[in-house]
């Protein structure tokens, strides 16, 4: 369906359609898709046969509703504003009530799997803003000016009258409620040193020695705050405190007199601000911005991550997920000593893993390493007919080194914007550091970590994502894009990717890495296991060396990464070998048509992809029920 029918579908609405409140017309004008002729035309512009996603019905209805939303989010720029929370509600009401009201008996199976998507991406932002409203009122008492400042930045983008004078009592009355507060906290931190009661930041009272004055009021109370807590109150003050600087900088600038009622206010506002993000920040949370800062992660709780699996669309708990990492790491643990007694090691599989270590290129060659086993893997998938490789991805990717402050974060390997980011010594590292980046990316971990970050790794997944059903990125999950990888590790150990059983310890550890993964990212935000233990986890049960096992663990608990990001890595990659099991020969697919095919569906979900490969179109009252890795 072109654009033009997508505008012609917005200017009337069929009779018989009706339309929910407040949704765009053109959903309520889906009669005439529901059931496409047979020769409706598909993209005009394509290099190869059009895949099924791309002539999903729905597609164009999928773009229209995903445009429409970005331009809100982008507008509406304060994730933490409740006017943003509720017009997106708003917005994601209408869609849904629209989208539940088309019957998906009237659907192919790639617009069924489209249209549960959509439905369940709209779902979850509902959750997620919900626990967003629930942790901005939570912390409410730190964050006193944060919902004006964002007010008055909303109000500049419709160009809403300011009164200078008015705008400055409103930043005195600001600064003394700031400084009200920093009073508050800094009272509350010198009484948790001494062991006295405070007020937390969520209202509930901390330990029960109180020494406080019964006249206090309770806006005067200390306030407990802690690491976790402060953080999360410094990250949403900051945007605050930049919302404040743009609106003083833009009216200063353009309006002549502004900056002589203002600026003065403004001033102090801002270093009240500062001073309090310098105290939430540095003194309660020992964040300086230097490599031996704590870690300190946000851990969302067990019914924030049984919405996140749902959203995952896992038919699994959170425990029945760690049962399967307990599994699986026995599994390589398992292995790891039968490869070690063939070193001659016996069961010592940490001494084997010492001797594979060693094994390392001189500095400076990693980068020609990486080169060498890129094109032997290439030839290897070639060889078995594996997957289609376009002579253009074969083409399009080089290799960069990654310096020292982007290894604290990433010590071993990473892909991105077609290149793959390799970690070995830089000249500023101290002798220590040098050497176990040089052990941790030794040749046998190096050997598979390749293949996983280019081809038939993330570089071929992010190539043909690029070139087919497009419109389905924003259902992006790392259950299929780290899941893909992973499951490459796994099918080239089943091909005999290991030379001997040195490689077999370089492909075991980074397995063992993936099991491990989803014990220490669940229970840490299940709140059992802190950041320390998960570094501790790593280098016992995995063989890590320790600076390794710290850049790790201060990725998972980390802002860039979901919650779950670290169980996609296993359990997609178990979902697709599941599948793999299920098609490639009892279905009759060959293992290039397999691959090929789960490619074609985009970055979506594992199950909604075994729908369609099976064409089984998830109905009306779809939900996760596909148990890929049996009962735990």
């Amino acid at each position: 369906m072109s654009v033009a029918v997508i505008l012609a579908l917005s200017l009337a609405v069929p009779t018989g359609v009706p339309a929910a409140p407040g949704a765009p017309v053109a959903l309520a004008a889906l009669a005439p898709i529901l059931t496409p002729a047979d020769d409706a035309p598909v993209d005009e512009v394509r290099v190869g046969p059009a895949d099924a996603a791309t002539r999903s019905a729905l597609r164009d209805v999928v773009e229209a509703c995903l445009v429409d939303r970005g331009s809100l989010q982008e507008f509406r720029a304060f994730a933490t504003s409740p006017r943003r929370i509720a017009r997106l509600a708003a917005f994601d009401a209408a869609w849904t009530d629209a989208l539940v009201a088309m019957p998906s008996s009237g659907l192919d199976t790639e617009a069924r799997i489209d249209r549960t998507l959509l439905l369940e991406l709209l779902r979850h932002a509902g959750a997620d803003d919900a626990r967003l409203s629930a942790r901005l009122a939570e912390s409410s008492d730190l964050l006193p000016a944060l919902d004006e400042l964002e007010q008055l930045e909303e109000q500049r983008w419709i160009v809403a009258p300011v009164d200078p004078a008015e705008l400055a009592e409103r930043f005195d009355a600001l600064t003394k409620d700031v400084r009200a507060v920093i009073a508050r906290v800094r009272a509350g931190h010198d009484a948790a040193k001494s062991g006295a009661a405070t007020e937390r930041a969520d209202g509930s009272e901390a330990e029960p020695d109180a020494t406080t004055d019964a006249d206090t009021s309770p806006s005067d109370a200390p306030l407990a705050v802690d690491a976790v807590t402060a953080l999360r109150a410094a990250r949403w003050l900051d945007e605050g405190r930049r919302a404040l600087r743009r609106v003083y900088e833009h009216h200063a600038d353009y309006e002549p007199g502004f900056a002589w009622w203002v600026e003065r206010p403004y001033d102090a506002l801002s270093e009240a601000l500062g001073d309090l993000l310098s105290l939430l920040r540095e003194e309660i949370a020992g964040q300086h911005g230097k490599p031996d800062d704590p870690l300190v992660g946000d851990p969302i709780g067990r019914d924030a991550l049984v919405e996140g699996i749902r959203h995952e669309m896992l038919a699994y708990t959170p425990e029945e997920l760690l049962a399967i990492g307990e599994r699986e790491l026995a599994w390589c643990e398992d292995e790891l000593r039968k490869a070690s007694a063939e070193m001659g090691f016996g069961d010592d599989w940490k001494a084997a893993l010492a001797r594979v270590k060693d094994d390392h290129v001189p500095p400076g060659e990693q980068d020609a390493l990486v080169r060498a086993l890129a094109d032997e893997a290439i030839a290897f998938v070639d060889a078995r007919d594996l997957v289609t490789i376009p002579e253009l991805a074969r083409e399009t990717w080089r290799v960069d080194m990654l310096d020292q402050d982007a290894q604290r974060v990433l010590p071993f390997a990473a892909y991105g914007g077609q290149k793959m980011l390799v970690a070995y010594p830089v000249r500023e590292m101290d002798q220590a550091s040098k050497l176990m980046a040089m052990r941790g990316n030794n040749i046998p971990f190096t050997r598979i970590v390749t293949p996983h970050e280019l081809v038939p790794g993330h570089h071929l997944q992010g190539f043909m994502a690029q070139r087919h059903a497009t419109h389905r990125q924003a259902f992006s999950t790392p259950f299929l894009i780290e899941g893909w990888a992973l499951y490459w590790e796994m099918r080239l150990w089943d091909l005999g990717w290991a030379r001997d059983a040195a490689d077999r310890i370089g492909m075991l550890v980074w397995r063992a890495h993936r099991a491990a993964r989803i014990l220490v990212s669940l229970r840490f935000h299940l709140g059992e296991m802190t950041p320390d233990a998960m570094i501790d986890f790593l280098v016992e049960h995995v063989g890590f060396e320790r600076d390794g096992a710290t850049s790790e663990v201060r990725r998972y608990v980390g802002d860039d990464y979901g919650p779950l990001y670290q169980c996609g890595y296993m359990i997609g990659g178990l979902e697709l070998c599941a599948l793999h099991d299920e098609l490639v020969g009892p279905a009759g697919m060959t293992e290039r048509a397999f691959h090929d095919a789960v490619l074609e569906q985009g970055p979506i979900p594992v199950e909604m992809i075994r729908c369609a490969l099976r064409d089984e179109g998830p109905g009306d009252d779809w939900r996760p029920a596909w148990r890929f890795a049996g009962d735990p």
